[in-house]
């Protein structure tokens, strides 16, 4: 079956929303990077802080369903740009703002552009990338691992709070402005796919499909797995194994270097194999037992073997936790149940319940554990191996299955119908 042919402005809408990824994230992990400057700057403790440095993955929960339910019903462009000024004015409230309060607003309205932006990802790649849109999810979260780096190596060298806040705000405000310009809800000479009904519709379409929600639970709790994972490495380091904090901290960052190649080229591969569904179970359970190695091997002994050959498996660990993620995103697209028409709405589902697992899961391990680094590592891991059911519990969805054929054969003869 021949594939659809793809339009070249494809490429530009990947920068945009790389663009916009990239920044949102680089922003929100400034505060993390300044972290030195700001608890002092707002008299705030490691809570407050956690507090702030948290605040735009709330502001997720709130807007993922609605905004991707009216992504389906008025196109991503409009959605995400009424988005973007609201985070464009977060951004200036940052930078201009005093008290703790006006930036735990500012945080709040920062995180409502990438909040839009993820809702309709599913939306705008299966859009312009069709059938390869896990290529484009590849390079979509390679660009949000890249801005966590380069928050942590430019925000230090800006130096003072005012002058990162006020740059950033600047850049946002730009990017914004190309996202109104050049972004383009479908190719020229193709119609966007708009759910009929209205938006609540589209919703109770997308909620009755049982394997948007088992993607959506794969997905939290990978999300939550991963995430608890990383935020423990430097303390169990520091605290288990008696490294200085520099060191911890170059070893634990090497996970995010390889989390950022395997979100490159998972997808590419995805395409390759054709097959997603055991290329997702293997790489889950080798990157299980990856980190399985460094609680059971590193921390529970409370030493380090040698330096670098931690800092090579966790690069090998962040590579196969992430080889899966584009995979995963690009999911519900190719269910025939959701398609572009109920892209937005999946999509929001799917945020949503990974943002509500990433918070509940790892709050719930650290009560059981209570301090307990090595069980809650362990935990941990167990977590992200057993996230594979859930995931064996949806049909093959990849190029050479049989329903990717099924579908292809339907939207050829529509198209032909058509003309």
């Amino acid at each position: 079956m021949d594939q659809p042919k793809l339009s070249s402005y494809r490429w530009v809408i990947l920068v945009l929303v790389c663009l916009v990824c990239f920044l949102s994230n680089f922003m929100q992990y400034q505060v993390s990077a300044l972290a030195v400057y700001i608890m002092p700057m707002f008299s705030i403790d490691e809570a407050g802080f956690s507090m702030l440095m948290l605040m735009p993955m709330l502001t997720a929960v709130f807007l993922s369903i609605p905004m991707g339910m009216l992504g389906d019903r008025i196109g991503p462009k409009k959605v995400v740009a009424s988005c973007m000024v609201v985070a464009i004015l977060g951004g200036f409230l940052r930078t201009f703002g005093s008290g703790f309060p006006a930036q735990m607003l500012s945080m709040f309205m920062l995180g409502a552009g990438i909040s839009a932006l993820n809702a309709n990802l599913i939306k705008i790649f299966g859009t312009w990338f069709k059938n390869k849109a896990q290529l484009a999810m590849g390079f979509f979260y390679a660009s949000s691992s890249l801005g966590v780096v380069a928050a942590n190596i430019i925000a230090p060298m800006i130096g003072d709070v005012f002058s990162n806040y006020l740059a950033s705000a600047i850049a946002l405000t730009i990017v914004g402005a190309l996202w109104l310009a050049a972004l383009r809800d479908a190719p020229k000479g193709e119609a966007l796919a708009i759910s009929e009904g209205g938006s609540w519709a589209a919703f109770k379409v997308a909620a009755k499909s049982k394997n948007v929600w088992l993607i959506g639970l794969n997905y939290g709790l990978c999300l939550a797995a991963v995430t608890a994972f990383a935020s423990l490495t430097p303390q169990v380091l520091v605290l288990q194994c008696g490294l200085d904090p520099v060191t911890a901290g170059t070893i634990a960052s090497a996970a995010a270097i390889g989390s950022l190649l395997g979100e490159l080229i998972g997808g590419g591969i995805g395409i390759k194999l054709g097959k997603w569904r055991p290329f997702i179970v293997v790489t889950v359970l080798i990157g299980a037992l990856l980190m399985t190695y460094f609680w059971a091997g590193v921390v529970m002994p409370g030493k380090v073997p040698s330096v670098g050959l931690l800092i090579g498996i966790q690069v090998l660990a962040g590579a196969f936790g992430a080889l899966k993620g584009p995979l995963v995103q690009a999911m519900p697209y190719a269910l025939p149940e959701i398609r572009g028409k109920y892209a937005g709405s999946a999509g929001g589902i799917i945020g949503t319940i990974g943002l509500l697992c990433s918070y509940a899961i790892p709050v719930s391990v650290s009560a059981i554990t209570v301090g307990n680094y090595t069980m809650n590592l362990a935990l941990e891991t167990l977590i992200f191996a057993l996230s594979c059911i859930f995931i064996l519990m949806v049909p093959e969805l990849g190029p050479k299955s049989k329903i990717a054929a099924e579908i292809a054969a339907r939207e050829a003869a529509q198209s032909d119908s058509v003309e």
